[in-house]
């Protein structure tokens, strides 16, 4: 996991995408955030049909993102499905910070319909599912799978490639690549010396992100 983070004073109520569209930069020194990423991927006999999405943020997030909320026993339900609705309507402009691709052209999917928001041992988890537009044919080529906030507010990884893990069908057909970045010193430089008071730079997590290789044949 390549960390350069940056960190801030957070309105207490919060949600996900404005977490991340509103963190402020921090040092190299001081304390992250981030969220660990799990991805089912999913298909028919003959195609990819999308994603399930397992979110997990850090305890710290979790506790901004709770904060002012109402989890007493008889409203925790409400609250989660709330946070949960809420995280999702917000991230759709951003593509729900996946970005799927056939060498330059993009594989789209549809709305998000419905989300899940659950909590343990002091983190919250996200999850939800990103279903294609239309199936995407098994065809040997091979497809970029990237998450990542543009700006590079949070780190969002894979732990490991066994972080992506094929369903049936998929598993007969298909494999997977994890590949780590590898920005260079300039890039690496230039995201450290960003002052505090500086715009979001919208290319900076591209350069830092994983990227998840997926092939499959008929």
């Amino acid at each position: 996991m390549f960390v350069i983070k940056r960190l801030k004073q957070i309105s207490p109520r919060i949600v996900f995408c404005l977490f991340l569209l509103s963190l402020p930069y921090r040092t190299f020194a001081h304390p992250h955030s981030w969220m660990d990423l799990q991805t089912y991927i999913k298909s028919s006999q003959t195609a990819l049909t999308g994603f399930s999405m397992i979110w997990t943020f850090d305890p710290m997030t979790t506790a901004y993102l709770f904060d002012g909320e109402d989890m007493s026993d008889g409203h925790r339900e409400q609250t989660l499905q709330k946070l949960a609705d809420s995280m999702i309507r917000n991230m759709l402009s951003t593509h729900y910070f996946t970005y799927f691709y056939d060498q330059k052209t993009p594989v789209r999917y549809q709305k998000v319909k419905t989300a899940k928001l659950t909590t343990h041992a002091g983190k919250a988890t996200l999850s939800f599912e990103l279903d294609l537009v239309k199936p995407y044919p098994f065809n040997g080529r091979t497809l970029q799978l990237r998450i990542f906030d543009p700006t590079y507010y949070v780190d969002m990884s894979w732990k490991s490639h066994k972080d992506v893990i094929l369903e049936s069908p998929a598993k007969a057909h298909c494999s997977t690549r994890l590949k780590e970045p590898h920005p260079t010193p300039a890039q690496v430089s230039y995201a450290m010396s960003i002052p505090a008071d500086a715009d979001p730079d919208d290319t900076l997590g591209q350069l830092f992100t994983q990227t998840i290789e997926l092939t499959c044949h008929p």
